[in-house]
């Protein structure tokens, strides 16, 4: 099932939250099929009811499916990608956080740091967190804490990560992390692949199955390091063919089974 969060592109004033000058809509939730948007009430990550409306995909603006406490993101793990920068492969998950702030919606725009000279994309598949979980065993069967699975770009300023002698900073800035479409509740990962594509042209492609550390043995793995709270989400690492954006770029990550997380890139302003 694919569900989302949304905001209608026309909305009415008085049914909208206003914050100081600006007016927003509130965003909503709901399930897809086909071209349409078909409004639930409740929880994304819970339970959810049907609504009696009805919207065209035209009609609405999709949002990250999630809004997490953390971004827990897999280094290296997939064996190409780590050879393309003469890395060694980990002997267990290499980890590391991206900040939510760093989080942009579908179509936002990437914006590229004047203080980097080469930032790139990375196209993941992402895992999202449905409940409260810490310190799984390797006999605990992780699918009752996974709400889904949706697309993630870990966008990094490649010459700061190389500088640094943490990664904050190259992974953190914000923009650097475009989430979505939507949330995929039923995904087949042993016939899931994960591509990226810049300005159409296939830069990135692997099946998840190369990925060195499972979805299952992450999860437990991070669970014994920190605790999981709901919506929390799980960049499960990038197949090598990672390169440069330039502003004017058009990127995509595209994961099979859940959708195409379609992002504008350009030069910051100021």
């Amino acid at each position: 099932m694919k569900l989302c969060r949304f905001q209608l592109l026309e909305f009415s004033a008085g049914a909208a939250s206003r914050s100081g000058e600006s007016v927003h809509p509130a965003p909503r939730i709901g399930r897809i099929e086909g071209d349409s948007v078909h409004e639930l009430s409740g929880d994304l990550l819970g339970k959810t009811q049907p609504t009696s409306r009805t919207f065209k995909l035209s009609e609405v603006a999709l949002l990250p499916p999630t809004v997490p406490t953390k971004i827990v993101c897999v280094g290296r793990n997939y064996v190409e990608h780590a050879a393309e920068f003469n890395s060694e492969v980990p002997k267990e998950p290499l980890i590391f956080l991206k900040p939510p702030s760093a989080i942009i919606a579908p179509g936002e725009t990437i914006v590229l740091p004047k203080i980097s000279n080469r930032v790139d994309y990375e196209g993941e598949l992402c895992v999202v967190i449905a409940r409260r979980c810490r310190q799984l065993s390797d006999a605990d069967d992780v699918a009752p804490y996974i709400a889904g699975y949706t697309c993630l770009n870990d966008v990094s300023a490649r010459d700061l990560q190389f500088s640094d002698p943490q990664w904050t900073r190259a992974k953190g800035f914000d923009t650097f992390c475009p989430l979505g479409p939507l949330l995929e509740t039923d995904l087949d990962l042993k016939r899931t692949t994960v591509e990226t594509f810049l300005n159409g042209e296939k830069k990135q492609s692997a099946p998840v199955t190369d990925m060195i550390f499972s979805v299952d043995v992450i999860i437990r793995w991070i669970s014994r390091v920190m605790t999981f709270e709901p919506g929390d989400i799980i960049a499960t690492g990038t197949p090598s063919g990672v390169g440069p954006l330039a502003s004017g770029d058009v990127v995509e990550v595209v994961v099979s089974g859940v959708g195409t997380l379609r992002n504008p890139v350009e030069a910051a302003k100021t």
